[in-house]
């Protein structure tokens, strides 16, 4: 393909997902959408907790990761900072009947003490990830987030909770949760709140089935695995169609898929 065929084709590809990203990222999207549980706080502290907790059980039926996560919240009172902040061996029965999938209360009360511990010896999740991005990228900085989550003792089992890019994982649910947190416009899903050192151009697509076999389909990703190398190759080609704001075409990918049956 000539560079000028090759040209076009990307012209008409970004205004194609453009539309379709214009008719996703919208707040009408947000009710079935696993984002709508952090939606229901205003502290930033409770936004972040309720979030990466909500994101980390992301996986199946997108019903039962709202039913779940939201039962999540009524456990921790709807205050999932305070509860995590206040947590310890005695609050260990208000979390003993949950489960999600392969997600279990064992997981959860560590996930409470690591972010307590994040909280109270790492400055945050935010000051976390700010520290080890890198200027394009953030995956440098899921890798650290995972080490530092893991600094207290825990079980081998729960480890599988948390992706790592390092070890070739495509991360597909922490960065979702960073999509929500770092990525804001005037649309009305993605939440922003740690606006300032991160931008959107450092951001990954949260790359899943459904993304991925649209990514294929417009030659967006050759490799067949959804992997940490899908990922690059998927990060590459929507940083040439927008450098400032590539994880946008997340919403595209996603209602392609999952909305739109394009599969």
């Amino acid at each position: 393909m000539t560079s000028q065929k090759k040209e076009i084709v990307d012209v008409e590809l970004k205004v194609f997902l453009e539309e379709k990203v214009q008719l996703y990222n919208r707040p009408e999207f947000i009710e079935n959408d696993p984002i709508a549980i952090p939606h229901d706080f205003s502290l930033k502290e409770d936004i972040e907790i309720a979030g990466f907790l909500t994101a980390s059980i992301a996986w199946g039926n997108r019903k039962m990761i709202l039913q779940n996560a939201r039962k999540l919240m009524h456990l921790m009172g709807h205050e999932p900072y305070d509860f995590v902040m206040s947590f310890k061996k005695a609050n260990h029965r208000f979390l003993s009947s949950f489960v999600h999938r392969t997600f279990n209360s064992e997981d959860l009360i560590y996930f409470c003490y690591a972010l307590q511990h994040m909280y109270q010896q790492h400055g945050g999740m935010q000051r976390v990830f700010e520290q080890h991005a890198t200027e394009t990228s953030m995956q440098p900085s899921i890798t650290a987030f995972k080490s530092i989550f893991f600094e207290l003792n825990h079980s081998n089992r729960t480890e599988k909770h948390v992706a790592d890019p390092a070890k070739g994982s495509a991360a597909k649910r922490v960065n979702m949760m960073l999509r929500w947190f770092v990525r804001k416009d005037n649309c009305g899903v993605d939440l922003g709140i740690w606006n300032g050192v991160l931008k959107p151009s450092q951001l990954s697509c949260p790359l899943d089935v459904h993304s991925g076999n649209i990514a294929r389909k417009f030659g967006l990703v050759t490799r067949k695995q959804n992997d940490a190398k899908a990922l690059l190759e998927l990060d590459t080609m929507l940083r040439i169609l927008d450098p400032v704001d590539p994880v946008k075409f997340d919403f595209a990918l996603f209602g392609l898929g999952v909305m739109d049956d394009f599969e």
